[in-house]
């Protein structure tokens, strides 16, 4: 008997301290929970790879599906709920990973080791879309002209010439002025209490940066957050977050697709592992606008957010046709679908993911919202 091509798949949330209460759960049409849910994964990623649902499937997770029938995912596909900021972060390139991956194999790091940078040795370029109204993040270095005006703006409200050291080096480049803010010392630390003062007296005109003050109170990363774009998504809108990208998510619901990999180099809003000298090594300290991903209009019912890497997310709200060129995933978040390729037919109600494991026609019939991932 052939293997088949459509398998249900599942996983649990993963729970971190700025997971939503019960977010994916209320999603998904789960059962109501208080737990901190931050990410579902869906994907073969050995830090948490689905689990193949039914008593007749040959494969417990998809880390041994992959690993039996020689085929990989080319992407991780996460559901993310986010109640407070993110670690401000940045991903490697292929080549960054594949090396900080061997160096520090060679020097004997273990993996769940604190101070490890790299878990594999695979890139992370991710994509976002946002699943509600109101999703927030922090993405991309801003165009200098725009730092330097916040910069003679705070600096109005709290008159201090460590404003004018942070804007020299502005003005000699992005990536001066991020390493000395990420100094340890007096300086840095004064600018970070005026930054707090500022933002609790005027905090409609500084809204952002009183939210973060009372997220994460005198974190160096505060100064860094505020030369970055600040974006804010309405459902369906997407960002490209590239290798080099600094950015952090804030606040909302959104589905990712990225990489398959947890590669994740940190400058701040976080108690993990910092370090700076190799954050600079990957960062892209290009300044631009925001980089929001334009989906393309497929047919009535689909659209797809394609980025220059290699994995796509379809996203379907009624019938539709797919032709998949590699494995994928299917995941289903509102309404109900059923999938048919050949002769295998698979229900999917809310909540449900299945694998697609190999190559294949799709025939897609219901209404709600449907997220499929593919490799390109």
């Amino acid at each position: 008997m052939p293997a088949p091509t459509l398998i249900l798949i599942d996983n649990d949330p993963r729970e971190y301290v700025w997971g939503q209460p019960g977010g994916i759960s209320r999603l998904l049409g789960r059962a109501a929970t208080d737990t901190p849910e931050a990410e579902l994964w869906l994907g073969a990623h050995p830090l948490s790879p689905s689990r193949v649902i039914g008593d007749d499937q040959e494969h417990t997770d998809l880390l041994a599906w992959e690993a039996a029938s020689g085929a990989r995912l080319a992407f991780l596909l996460k559901i993310l709920a986010a109640a407070h900021p993110l670690s401000l972060q940045a991903h490697p390139t292929p080549d960054q990973a594949a090396e900080g991956f061997a160096r520090e194999e060679a020097a004997g790091i273990p993996l769940e080791a604190a101070e490890r940078n790299y878990k594999d040795p695979h890139a992370k370029p991710e994509v976002i879309v946002a699943l509600e109204d109101g999703f927030e993040a922090l993405c991309g270095f801003r165009p200098v002209a725009e730092v330097l005006s916040l910069i003679d703006a705070l600096e109005m409200r709290a008159p201090d010439p460590v404003f004018g050291a942070w804007r020299e080096r502005v003005q000699t480049s992005i990536e001066t002025a991020f390493a000395w803010l990420l100094e340890p010392g007096p300086e840095q630390q004064r600018l970070v209490g005026l930054l707090g003062d500022i933002g609790s007296t005027h905090p409609r005109r500084f809204e952002l940066l009183d939210r973060l003050v009372a997220e994460y109170p005198a974190d160096a990363g505060i100064p860094v957050a505020l030369m970055l774009n600040h974006a804010t998504l309405a459902a369906g809108e997407a960002l490209w977050l590239p290798a080099g990208n600094i950015h952090a998510y804030l606040r909302g619901i959104g589905v990712e697709i990225m990489g398959p990999s947890d590669n994740v180099l940190r400058g701040g809003f976080t108690p993990k592992h910092i370090d700076v000298p190799e954050l600079r090594r990957v960062l892209d300290f290009t300044p631009g606008p925001v980089p929001l991903l334009q989906p393309e209009r497929l047919s009535e019912t689909t659209v797809a957010y394609r980025p220059p890497a290699g994995f796509e997310l379809l996203a379907i709200t009624g019938d539709a046709e797919a032709t998949l060129a590699a494995p994928g995933i299917a995941a289903v978040v509102d309404g109900e679908f059923e999938m048919v390729t050949g002769e295998e037919r698979m229900r999917l109600p809310r909540g449900s993911f299945a694998l697609v494991a190999a190559p294949a026609t799709l025939t897609i019939t219901g209404e709600g919202r449907l997220f499929l991932a593919a490799g390109r």
